[in-house]
C-alpha cells in the first residue's frame, strides 16, 4: 500500500526537507505542497491524500482551523500535525479540531515516517513528551477501575 502525503508548512526549506525524507520511502508518496491553511484545504479536496502533514503557525489560516474545517467536510484523509511549538494548547486544540496525531518538529526522520504509516492506517500518534503530560492531566480524572471515584496523585478527590 502506498501512501499518499500532503505536506502543508509556509517554510519552504521544511517542506523540501520533509519532501526528501517521505520520497526516500518506497511506500510514501508526497502528492503536494501547500503554504498556509486555506491552501490545504483546497489540495486535500482536489488531491484527496491519505495524510495531511499540518504545520499549526501558518499565514491566512492556521494549521488547527484548517484541521478542524477538513475534518469537519468529511475528508477521508487523517491529519499529523508537526510543530515547532511544544504548547499545551495547541496539542488539545489539534486532538479537538480532529488531527489523528501530534508531533513535535524535532522528530528523528524514522519516527516522522512511522508516524504518517500509522496515522495512515487509522491509529493516533502523540509525541512522548505530549502523551506523558496528557496523562499527568487527564489521569487523576479518570474513574478507578475499581468502582471508586476518580484519584488524585495525592489520594481521592472529594
Amino acid at each position: 500500500m502506498t501512501v499518499s502525503v500532503l505536506l502543508v508548512d509556509d517554510q519552504p526549506l521544511l517542506s523540501l526537507g520533509f519532501r526528501l525524507v517521505l520520497e526516500a520511502q518506497p511506500d510514501i508518496v508526497v502528492v503536494g505542497e501547500a503554504g498556509n491553511g486555506e491552501q490545504a484545504i483546497a489540495m486535500t479536496r482536489a488531491l484527496r491524500p491519505d495524510v495531511v502533514l499540518m504545520d499549526v503557525r501558518m499565514p491566512v489560516l492556521d494549521g488547527i482551523e484548517a484541521t478542524r474545517r477538513i475534518v469537519g467536510a468529511g475528508a477521508a484523509a487523517r491529519i499529523l500535525v508537526l510543530t515547532t511549538f511544544d504548547l499545551d494548547e495547541y496539542v488539545y486544540a489539534a486532538l479537538r479540531a480532529g488531527a489523528s496525531g501530534f508531533l513535535l518538529k524535532d522528530v528523528p526522520p524514522h519516527d516522522l515516517v512511522t508516524a504518517i504509516r500509522s496515522v495512515a492506517g487509522g491509529h493516533a500518534v502523540v509525541a512522548p513528551a505530549v502523551t506523558r503530560r496528557l496523562l499527568d492531566t487527564f489521569l487523576p480524572h479518570l474513574p478507578d477501575p475499581a468502582g471508586g471515584r476518580p484519584r488524585t496523585t495525592s489520594g481521592w478527590i472529594g
